[in-house]
């Protein structure tokens, strides 16, 4: 058959596939807290860097994103994953409670504004 290793094609193609959902759920995993920094601590003298850091990781992940992709996302777990690493975050305040499950969802996370995403967040933080 033409000399084509087909098998080792399609593993080339898989690998592919699976890098660019990798990228994305990483960039997703680093807007989510920032987000959630941004909704627990909205007056923080970094604030505006992690608005910008947002920003940054949205037009990656837009970049990185195929249709495709979006049935093999987590969001959930991408969700929980962040949250895990804020929580191991020792900034001047006590964080808020979080939503158990994501508020964002993920056309607003890739499309929207980044207002709206803090918005949404805030209205769904818990403080005690």
């Amino acid at each position: 058959m033409n000399g084509v290793d087909w098998a080792h094609v399609v593993e080339e193609i898989e690998d592919v596939g699976l890098s660019q959902l990798n990228a994305v759920s990483s960039f997703l995993r680093q807007m989510l807290v920032h987000l959630l920094k941004l909704a627990a601590w909205p007056d923080h003298q970094a604030a505006q860097h992690w608005r910008e850091e947002v920003a940054a990781f949205q037009a990656e992940a837009v970049q990185r994103f195929a249709p495709s992709v979006r049935q093999r996302l987590e969001l959930p777990g991408i969700y929980r994953i962040a949250l895990k690493q804020i929580r191991a975050l020792k900034l001047d305040r006590a964080a808020p409670d979080w939503p158990a499950t994501c508020p964002l969802d993920l056309d607003l996370l890739l499309t929207g504004e980044i207002d709206d995403m803090e918005r949404v967040l805030a209205a769904a933080v818990t403080r005690g």
